[in-house]
């Protein structure tokens, strides 16, 4: 029986996640928690709302898409204090008054102009950046309805086979982890699926884009997935994963729950 085997949120945008054993699940399709913060670029405008819905493409603001020396970078958000590390050692610990925000900016961006990614953020209009989010509103969906994603451990462990790189869940940034389910299965479901107690409406498959290639710990692309998913699996578009809305109310769903598709 297929079944939840991990869980993620992302409460800063484009950075790593956290693991979680369990996560609820707003009624407009969004997480709690994920992608309440963001490192937005000095010219980059405030996130747009469109039907009631906030939303901010990962190009305003750092991402791994970018910028993957952001991988190495640990984080912790209990609600009051970001805390960051990379490689076990301290960056910044910070609240979200002013002068927090500002040491976490600086931070982040002492150690981003260390990293092979400097010129990338040295590009005009860049800096200096500035740490935006209440900490709370989950806005900084590269999508105006958010959506919750969602892929099958098989099929990543498919794609960890066509390459030398080690591939895991964590290069693909989904918020649910399947495990149960045949490899690519996933992209074929429709209609509703059932996490727990929170029914689902299947939306799209996710196309990928090069986060993918940045390996989760050491940040450095090793693994060209992109090309290895249209050329090797046969795909059309470099597509894994699969965008969920809730079918009615949200509620929360936990690590081991039954995964019913149909």
């Amino acid at each position: 029986m297929p079944f939840v085997s991990a869980l993620y949120r992302y409460p800063v945008k484009g950075f790593t996640p956290e693991a979680r054993d369990s996560l609820a699940v707003l009624d407009g399709g969004r997480i709690e928690g994920d992608r309440v913060l963001a490192f937005r670029f000095a010219d980059a405008a405030e996130p747009e709302e469109r039907d009631g819905l906030d939303h901010w493409p990962k190009s305003r603001g750092l991402s791994l898409m970018d910028f993957p020396s952001l991988a190495r970078v640990r984080l912790d958000w209990d609600g009051r204090r970001l805390r960051l590390e990379v490689d076990g050692a301290p960056l910044a610990e910070e609240g979200l008054d002013a002068e927090g925000r500002r040491r976490l900016s600086e931070a982040v961006t002492g150690y981003v102009l260390g990293t092979p990614d400097a010129r990338r953020l040295r590009a005009s209009g860049r800096l200096p950046l500035t740490l935006v989010g209440d900490g709370e509103t989950s806005r900084f969906q590269d999508r105006a309805r958010g959506f919750v994603s969602a892929h099958s451990a098989s099929s990543v462990a498919a794609l960890d086979a066509l390459v030398d790189a080690p591939v895991d869940d964590r290069r693909f940034r989904s918020n649910i982890v399947i495990q149960g389910v045949d490899a690519w299965a996933e992209l074929e479901w429709a209609g509703r699926v059932r996490i727990g107690d929170v029914a689902f409406e299947v939306q799209k498959p996710i196309v990928r884009c090069l986060a993918i290639h940045a390996n989760p710990d050491t940040g450095e692309r090793d693994a060209r997935l992109l090309p290895t998913l249209t050329r090797e699996v046969g795909q059309t578009e470099p597509t894994l994963g699969i965008l969920l809305l809730p079918a009615g109310s949200g509620g929360v769903i936990h690590v081991g729950d039954e995964v019913r598709i149909g």
